[in-house]
């Protein structure tokens, strides 16, 4: 008996779409380009693409009160203007060309506040929020595009750029991006990972190009990590702005070292000032909501805490069952909330009941979402003390609250109690090093428990016993939980 491993991420906690689509309005990318949405009108003039002209694009600048002495200026009024264009913030209505190319149509094309500008103070954050994932996806499109001097390098002589010697394409770099976004979110919102905290640029990069069982990386792996981290810190430079990320970028000194290949490994000296001058990242509430987006788009299933709320409380312990205990013990609350107490109890009850192969888990599950539960719940508790399955977890329950008037429960619902419990950490966690003693406490006050457990009619009896063998650390207590391994493997059909 050996659970499937799970196939969804850990579940991530989000902000309110309230909260979120407050982020988005104030991301800085997304501002401009609302700006320019509501700039844009009759004289506006944009040429074939929808690009502005030159002398629009100099004005936008000044519309959007960046710096007119600045050279990176007009790049990035260009941005959010193919930001407000490619999110439907404006209307674009391009220049007409005659069959022959000849241009005998209008020199300018013409642009105009977009119908869903009008969602940016009217709509729903949800609309919202739609409007900034949309943005995202054209800034994603762009820093997946070569830096300007990888392009002039790769032009041959007719100006054309030369793919083949650029060494791009343009989905393997998209796949890469969304890669390094995916590894950044679990890396986020697995317990004991970064959490809120931020990621160090050479652990990310590393995350993409080191193989999962090499030891020392190689000088090629080295130089391959470095190249990528370059790589990353111009990209999350240009992803800051939509506000999906913090970033702080490398240190302009080691940018001029990139060459030396094991600088993308610093020495672990215990100081973070060293560690950050190799690029800190992080994604902002509205970045994990972002990626978590894409990949549910993607097909990949990535659950967000309190999204079990409005289910059924089978749905529910099946799903936390194979979440980290923080986040299963969030799910609960979110799901008991506005439920009347004792009527959750009996469903969360009914729910774990089962000999399928999840359900010890459940019941473990179940008897964490109990433990909050008031006096209120006593009669639904009280109401499965006679339950060959549930009875044990009654008991618990009920004397945790200081109930005093509870039957003792008989040998064979102790030993079939003990097989659910160890079924369920082995589940939930593996062979632990915490196990074996939860084996010794549970077996040790009783004399001939291997003569006896063997006969428990419970579908992971030989499972537990075979664990308890390799695991007991009373080598006498495993040779026995071997034997009576055999045994209930000999009952078995």
């Amino acid at each position: 008996m050996s659970a499937e491993p799970h196939p969804t991420l850990p579940p991530v906690r989000l902000h309110s779409d309230a909260e979120l689509a407050r982020d988005a309005l104030v991301a800085p990318l997304f501002a401009r380009a609302v700006r320019l949405a509501r700039w844009a009108g009759p004289d506006t003039r944009v040429d074939v693409g929808g690009e502005l002209v030159p002398g629009q694009l100099a004005e936008a600048v000044t519309v959007l009160g960046l710096d007119t002495g600045d050279e990176d200026s007009p790049v990035y009024a260009g941005q959010a203007w193919r930001v407000a264009v490619d999110t439907g913030l404006v209307d674009v209505t391009e220049p007409e060309e005659d069959g022959d190319g000849a241009g005998d149509g209008p020199e300018f094309g013409t642009a105009a506040p977009g119908e869903d500008l009008a969602l940016v103070a009217g709509g729903a954050p949800g609309d919202v929020l739609d409007l900034w994932l949309a943005a995202l996806d054209t800034v994603l499109a762009d820093a997946a595009v070569p830096d300007l001097d990888d392009l002039v390098d790769a032009m041959d002589a007719g100006g054309e750029i030369d793919f083949d010697r650029l060494d791009w394409n343009p989905q393997r770099e998209a796949d890469f991006l969304d890669g390094v976004l995916a590894n950044l979110y679990l890396l986020t919102v697995a317990e004991g990972g970064a959490g809120e905290g931020p990621v160090p640029l050479p652990v990310l990069a590393a995350s993409m190009i080191v193989p999962d069982d090499m030891g020392d990386p190689t000088d090629a792996v080295l130089e391959q990590v470095s190249d990528a981290m370059m790589r990353l810190d111009d990209q999350f430079r240009q992803l800051e702005p939509i506000g999906l990320v913090e970033y702080r970028p490398v240190d302009e000194e080691l940018m001029a070292e990139a060459d030396d290949s094991a600088e993308a490994f610093p020495e672990d000296d215990g100081d973070d000032e060293d560690v950050s001058r190799y690029g800190m990242v992080r994604l902002t509430p509205l970045g994990l909501y972002g990626v978590r987006a894409r990949m549910l788009e993607a097909g990949v299933e990535a659950p967000a805490v309190g999204e079990l709320a409005g289910k059924g409380a089978d749905a529910l312990l099946d799903a936390v069952s194979f979440y980290p205990e923080g986040a299963a013990q969030a799910e609960i609350e979110a799901w008991l909330a506005g439920r009347e107490p004792a009527e959750a109890v009996a469903e969360l009850l009914a729910a774990a009941r089962g000999d399928d192969e999840g359900a010890p888990l459940r019941r473990l599950r179940c008897q964490q979402a109990l433990t909050p539960a008031g006096r209120e719940a006593e009669p639904a508790v009280r109401a499965v003390l006679d339950d060959p399955e549930l009875g044990g977890l009654a008991r618990v329950w009920l004397a945790e609250h200081g109930v005093t008037d509870v039957p003792a429960p008989d040998a064979e619902m102790v030993l079939w109690l003990t097989v659910d419990t160890i079924a369920a950490q082995l589940a939930a966690d593996g062979e632990t090093e915490e196990l074996p003693l939860l084996m010794s406490s549970l077996t040790g006050h009783h004399a001939e428990f291997f003569e006896q457990v063997w006969r428990v009619e419970h579908p992971a009896t030989a499972y537990v016993l075979e664990a308890m063998g390799r695991l007991h650390p009373d080598k006498k207590a495993s040779k026995e939980a071997r034997k009576a391994a055999f045994k209930a493997r000999s009952r078995q059909p």
